[in-house]
């Protein structure tokens, strides 16, 4: 069976686990529980620094390799890449699909970048319900939107919608087993 993280993904997410060991003493460990770590780790770096550029795009290009790959591990999915790296996509079993690397980028600038995409994607069809899921989340604070928690979070809560709607699209899943948030159509078109 083809191992299904790129050797350039792997190589990059075990640079972000060296540099923030190196960095904090931590070892990240694949999984959501030391994400508040790679978190703190990217409130050091400092997104304003014009002569450390290709620092920084190293830190990002690391950093969301490491993060796509706890998101893969934990929701399924592939990496879909090009030969830019902050384009670089994971895209889940659902047809939800973002940019790792444009997250990462958000989460040390606190804003979304005109530059890179960090904003979730997904199949047409399924935008509403993502859109919908997305609406009817809670408040959250600046810096919990940007964390790569946050973002977590966020995946998994519109992944199993989407997940749901897809039952449900597919006759599989019993009336009862349905999200409030997809229970009825969605109105309005997304283009």
């Amino acid at each position: 069976m083809d191992d299904p993280v790129p050797l350039r993904v792997r190589e990059y997410a075990e640079q972000a686990v060296a540099y923030v060991r190196n960095a904090l003493g931590v070892t990240l460990e694949y999984d959501s529980d030391t994400l508040p770590v790679l978190d703190h780790y990217l409130r050091t770096v400092d997104a304003g620094t014009s002569g450390q550029a290709a620092t920084l795009q190293l830190v990002i290009s690391t950093a969301g390799a490491y993060f796509g790959e706890v998101v893969r591990r934990r929701l399924g999915g592939r990496w879909e890449l090009s030969t830019e790296d902050v384009e670089w996509r994971i895209v889940l079993p659902t047809g939800l699909n973002f940019a790792p690397m444009g997250f990462v980028a958000a989460a040390i600038a606190q804003a979304d970048l005109d530059d890179l995409d960090s904003e979730f994607d997904a199949p047409a069809r399924m935008k509403p319900y993502v859109q919908q899921a997305l609406a009817r989340m809670g408040e959250v604070s600046l810096e919990e939107y940007y964390s790569l928690c946050g973002r977590l979070d966020t995946l998994e809560h519109v992944h199993e919608v989407l997940v749901a709607v897809a039952a449900q699209m597919m006759g599989n899943a019993p009336d009862d087993e349905i999200p409030e948030t997809i229970s009825d159509e969605p109105s309005g078109n997304v283009n």
